[in-house]
């Protein structure tokens, strides 16, 4: 990397190619499903090489905003807006009034959501749900496991995993559609009141699989989420292991300033 007059360093070349490309889809100069233009383009363009090029590219598909098609090469993503996830997502009043938390938060931005079942039943413990469960590794588990889509748009995975003790006396878990309210709401008619939600989160690339799944480049940024669900004896009846696409949240927390 050059320096610049005056001791500054200068910003290399592909990063400000990039950062201009990442501007004009930002802009809307760039649209939704429009092609950036070729490496061949781009080269005359900016008078740069095309291993400069590729370096650039590589910078804007870790922006999220555009995705690779093999044979075609890379479109603008149609992805829908930032949607807040806030710390009062979890209320007892949405359950009450019909809706999960997914849904009822997606429904107050103004979102069509869509929530896809791919997996109910039983399955062995992952050893680090199994731990936060207070159950063996290895131990029988209910699984469920969704892909969440917003505007026609994957954004979303998670797994729960609750013990069986617990769920086997309640058969709406094992349904795909538990009814209004979701599984928190079916859990607390069963008398597992809860009393709050803790949450884990650590952002990372996406693995190959994930941007996949997520519809995303590869290496694009993610959220790893992990949330245990605690009742008022202190157990925890659910753990929720979720990933999330980083371009799609922010997240909303009101932290009390008490002694």
């Amino acid at each position: 990397m050059g320096t610049a007059a005056g001791g500054e360093r200068s910003v290399p070349r592909y990063v400000q190619i990039a950062e201009e490309i990442v501007d004009q889809i930002r802009a809307g100069v760039l649209k939704p499903g429009d092609m950036v233009p070729s490496e061949s383009e781009l080269v005359e363009r900016y008078g740069v090489s095309g291993g400069t090029i590729r370096k650039a590219m590589v910078e804007v598909r870790a922006s999220g905003l555009v995705e690779t098609r093999h044979g075609k090469g890379s479109i603008v993503k149609d992805r829908p807006p930032v949607r807040h996830r806030s710390s009062d997502r979890f209320r007892r009043s949405h359950r009450r009034g019909g809706k999960a938390a997914y849904l009822a938060e997606s429904a107050r931005s103004g979102a069509t959501a869509k929530v896809s079942v791919l997996y109910i039943g039983p399955m062995e413990a992952p050893q680090d749900a199994a731990r936060r469960l207070g159950v063996e590794a290895g131990a029988q588990v209910l699984a469920r496991r969704r892909l969440y889509f917003r505007n026609g748009t994957p954004v979303e995975t998670a797994t729960s995993y609750l013990p069986w003790d617990v769920v086997k006396e309640i058969p709406e878990l094992f349904a795909e559609n538990p009814g209004g309210g979701g599984i928190y709401a079916r859990l607390e008619e069963h008398g597992h009141e809860f009393a709050e939600f803790v949450e884990t989160l650590q952002a990372r690339p996406a693995s190959k699989a994930e941007a996949s799944e997520l519809a995303l480049s590869p290496g694009a940024p993610v959220v790893h989420l992990i949330r245990e669900a605690r009742t008022t004896e202190g157990r925890v009846v659910e753990v929720c292991d979720t990933l999330m696409a980083a371009d799609q949240f922010v997240f909303e927390y009101r932290i009390p300033a008490a002694d």
